[in-house]
């Protein structure tokens, strides 16, 4: 693979910064140590968590490409650095829930702990403005987001996704309770998996732990003021790269 340049932001979110270079078909990533909580409305700076979350998605993004699954990711550079190709991300986030939890349980009649099966696949309208609300059938159509033909090729894979990673969450001594995810087009049209799969969009437990605080090893600890934040990151990144290859080198 050949270097690359550092071109000028094109994208700052909450947790990452997107920068163009000067191949048109790669990008770089650079993840941040902002932690933010309820639509930003909770924000704090935590040593490390940046580090850990560009590994972590790095670990899983080779995982998943061994195993078919197209992503944009193409490789690190340093510890906070991801490559990716551009993608045009489709404003939906993808939600799929193995386990209830958090607000489905606000929501629905589910107690928090029950398993779910089928995995419950929810779409939600990606817009902090809005907050990220529900679609239903009705409101996709009325938005024209995604066409049928579309729509049925981000649920098949999103359902993929799930079951890799429940393959490698098991094997790592995790629970998967849910996980929301990305999808975008690339320049030829494909559809793949974007953004990142981390302790930051992953819902995790440590399956060795009964007790229902010190078994969260995701951002609930951010949000439910646990404490410990970085270092839970830190145990999921220790065990997804034994079970993960590498991370390659972008340069």
């Amino acid at each position: 693979m050949s270097a690359y340049t550092l071109g000028p932001l094109l994208y700052e979110g909450k947790a990452k910064r997107v920068h163009a270079t000067n191949h048109d078909d790669v990008v770089a990533v650079e993840y941040k140590d902002d932690a933010t909580a309820f639509n930003a409305l909770k924000k704090a700076q935590l040593a490390g968590k940046g580090e850990l979350n560009c590994r972590i998605s790095a670990l899983v993004f080779e995982r998943l490409a061994a195993r078919g699954v197209p992503t944009h990711y193409l490789g690190v550079d340093g510890s906070n650095w991801m490559l990716v190709r551009p993608v045009r991300v489709i404003p939906i986030e993808v939600v799929i829930r193995n386990i209830a939890a958090g607000s489905l349980c606000k929501q629905m009649p589910i107690g928090a702990g029950t398993p779910l099966d089928p995995p419950l696949l929810d779409l939600y309208y990606k817009d902090d403005a809005f907050g990220d609300p529900l679609l239903t059938e009705a409101r996709l159509e009325l938005l024209g987001l995604v066409s049928p033909v579309q729509r049925q090729a981000i649920e098949d894979l999103a359902r993929l996704v799930n079951r890799e990673l429940l393959e490698l969450f098991t094997e790592a001594g995790l629970i998967l309770v849910d996980f929301k995810i990305e999808l975008g087009l690339t320049q030829s049209g494909e559809l793949v998996l974007a953004d990142e799969i981390s302790p930051d969009t992953c819902r995790l437990w440590d399956g060795a732990v009964a007790d229902d605080q010190d078994r969260i090893l995701d951002k609930d600890r951010f949000r439910q003021d646990l404490g410990g934040v970085v270092e839970a990151y830190g145990q999921v990144c220790k065990r997804v790269q034994g079970v993960c290859p590498e991370p390659r080198h972008y340069g």
